[in-house]
């Protein structure tokens, strides 16, 4: 099987590390790609971006792919899936009809409604005003959330209502600009990915995030600064019971509504006193949780998407996984996540090598004209390891990032500490 992947970060050098794994995978094609990418598969241009389907198509025909793999959101809600369907090739990702569940949160509340899935009270709002009524109703902390897409930043939680309705201010500023006003939700946060065909589906293992860019949990919110995995302090039943009452349910209404979801649903719960409770949805892997939970998953991941991406994930073998601990913690560049600076020499890749389990993947890197790499975005790059311990990869996961140097780079240093204490617990 060739697989192309769609994508320049993390989240694709994961996917696409994993794919090159898998013994039934001949070849992968990552395109565009990133340097690291560039080092275990063939990296090839998208001259039309992200966003144009037919250019993905032109690709997928060229390499004669057997699957394409569409990593981040907004080409799936630009409907390049759609292109490459259309085109006769397998494509894993949902259409851009199905990816409205990320691409519009009120239209995603709209169908956890219909479905019966628990989650927040919330408001859909188009003016400042409607946002004054929201947040007098639900009350502090604040939860504003951009309608659309806005590359994980475009939440506010606080309990300052100035900056809660600046921040709704902004978002209704924009073109056909709404806001999702919602009640806020008590208890830990975590992440499960569940792989669906359609009809069926398939989770993968619970993963937690850090959104906010500095320990402790201060500062704006980022597109995540770590993940680990396992959660060893979540209930054993949580899984099936986030498939029964949030993921089979949705699916099932995508179904009725004839915008079937094939692909990722990214299911984003607060595990609150009264049980779990829906967050967000992504209609994609999640960054950088991928990370952390591909770093596990034993079974053959080609095999997985192509599966779901045919129909046929009622014929697969049940999931393996590894039985160690896996963090990611992502290193950034100077000002990130206000206006990143970029273009700065990153050094010590290689030595992270020599920490047991340990490796890199590139999230915004890019190479200069004289081969040297570079910092190119604001996430730059993230550090992974393993350990039969959450205690030994975090251990492990440090000693990586230490050999790391970006000048006026900043990492958390709290990534999966709360659990390693365990300080955790629901309800």
């Amino acid at each position: 099987m060739k697989v192309l992947v769609i994508g320049t970060g993390a989240r694709e050098h994961a996917l696409v590390r994993s794919l090159t794994a898998d013994p039934d995978v001949e070849a992968v094609i990552a395109a565009p790609g990133n340097p690291g990418m560039d080092a275990i598969a063939l990296c090839e241009p998208l001259p039309g971006g992200l966003l144009d389907g037919e250019g993905v198509v032109a690709l997928a025909r060229e390499r004669a792919v057997d699957l394409v793999v569409v990593g981040p959101e907004a080409p799936l809600v630009a409907g390049v899936a759609d292109a490459v369907r259309a085109a006769g090739i397998p494509c894993f990702g949902p259409s851009a009809q199905a990816a409205r569940l990320e691409g519009s949160k009120a239209f995603a509340k709209e169908v956890m409604a219909a479905a019966e899935v628990p989650t927040a009270l919330a408001h859909v709002c188009t003016s400042v005003e409607e946002v004054e009524s929201a947040l007098d109703a639900l009350g502090a902390p604040h939860v504003v959330k951009d309608d659309g897409l806005a590359a994980g930043k475009g939440v506010v939680v606080t309990t300052d209502r100035a900056e809660a309705l600046e921040h709704a201010r902004s978002c209704l500023a924009k073109e056909d600009g709404r806001v999702v006003v919602e009640e806020y939700l008590e208890g830990p946060e975590a992440s499960l990915f569940c792989i669906c065909d359609g009809t069926s589906v398939v989770p993968l293992a619970l993963a937690q995030d850090f959104k906010r860019v500095g320990d402790d949990d201060q500062g704006p919110n980022t597109g995540g600064m770590g993940a680990y995995s396992p959660l060893d302090w979540a209930p054993p039943s949580l899984v099936d019971e986030v498939v029964t009452r949030v993921a089979q349910p949705t699916v099932d209404e995508m179904h009725r509504r004839g915008t079937p979801f094939t692909g990722v649903l990214y299911v984003g719960l607060a595990l609150t006193a009264k049980g779990p409770r829906v967050i967000e949805f992504n209609a994609r892997f999640g960054d950088p949780e991928t990370q952390v939970v591909l770093a596990r998953l034993e079974t053959p991941l080609g095999s997985l998407l192509h599966g779901a991406a045919t129909g046929r994930l009622e014929d697969l073998s049940a999931l393996r996984w590894s039985d160690q601990h896996a963090v990611t913690v992502v290193v950034a560049s100077h000002n990130y996540p206000g206006t990143p600076r970029t273009g700065d020499p990153i050094l010590g890749v290689e030595e992270v090598a020599d920490v047991p389990t340990a490796y890199v993947l590139h999230a915004g890197t890019a190479l200069d004209a004289d081969g040297v790499l570079v910092s190119a975005g604001g996430r730059v790059l993230s550090v992974v390891a393993l350990g039969d311990s959450l205690s030994q990869a975090r251990e492990r996961v440090y000693e990586a990032v230490d050999k790391i140097e970006l000048d006026g780079s900043h990492h958390r240093t709290d990534i999966a500490l709360a659990a390693e204490r365990r300080e955790l617990h629901v309800g």
